[in-house]
């Protein structure tokens, strides 16, 4: 599903290349679910930026369902990025303005989903969630393990064949988190391909795979490894 090949990122300053990224290799395969941990300046978002097309490299080739995104043009990236990715963030990102319905609703209008659609595809993922009664709150009337759920409602609902998680429980206390990872391992059994960062070995045992970021350089290890 995912090829990096020979991957790099760096900034070019005046006097130096600051390597952000160094010969990154790393095959993900359709279901798996794979953790990138490493301290924090190591490159772990901007490695699960670049596989969510939301940042360039500056060298390397980059497949995904066997295109070349290295040779894309942005208009077809972000129409990959678009249909095929969900994307979850530690802060939630979610719109203040908007109800839960609405937010959970933004990726469809961007896809063109009709509107009989959308309101069927919205009231499935709401009763999954168990989040019927809360359709009319705004984000600042619930709690952060319930945005979170709303994100990852919004993240899900244009059905995506991966899901990328940056620090996704960065912000919950340990119930919530729990409630949050549990939910990530039935999304992957039911088939969706998850990467995701975290600090948390707790976390990171619910991956099949933990990748290891030491200063812009991966190094590979099993969930079994860290217990």
């Amino acid at each position: 599903m995912i090829q990096l090949r020979s991957i790099d990122k760096f900034v070019d300053s005046k006097y130096q290349r600051v390597f952000i990224l160094k010969n990154i290799n790393l095959e993900v395969k359709q279901g798996e679910f794979v953790s990138i941990m490493g301290p924090s300046g190591s490159g772990k978002s901007t490695l699960l930026n670049i596989i969510g097309m939301l940042e360039e490299p500056s060298t390397g080739e980059f497949y995904f369902l066997d295109e070349p995104v290295h040779q894309m043009k942005e208009r077809r990236r972000t129409e990959l990025h678009k249909h095929h990715i969900g994307f979850v963030f530690q802060a939630y990102h979610l719109i203040d303005e908007l109800t839960v319905y609405e937010n959970i609703e933004t990726p469809l209008l961007y896809k063109g989903v009709k509107s009989s659609e959308r309101k069927s595809m919205v009231a499935d993922i709401l009763d999954r969630f168990g989040m019927v009664a809360k359709k009319d709150l705004f984000p600042t009337q619930l709690s952060g393990g319930q945005q979170q759920l709303v994100g990852i409602a919004r993240a899900i609902i244009g059905q995506p064949k991966l899901l990328l998680a940056d620090e996704p429980t960065g912000n919950l206390h340990s119930d919530q988190a729990k409630v949050i990872m549990e939910l990530f391992k039935k999304l992957n059994e039911e088939g969706i391909t998850i990467i995701q960062v975290t600090h948390s070995e707790v976390n990171a045992q619910y991956g099949n795979r933990v990748v290891n970021l030491m200063d812009g350089y991966l190094v590979e290890s099993r969930p079994e490894q860290l217990a």
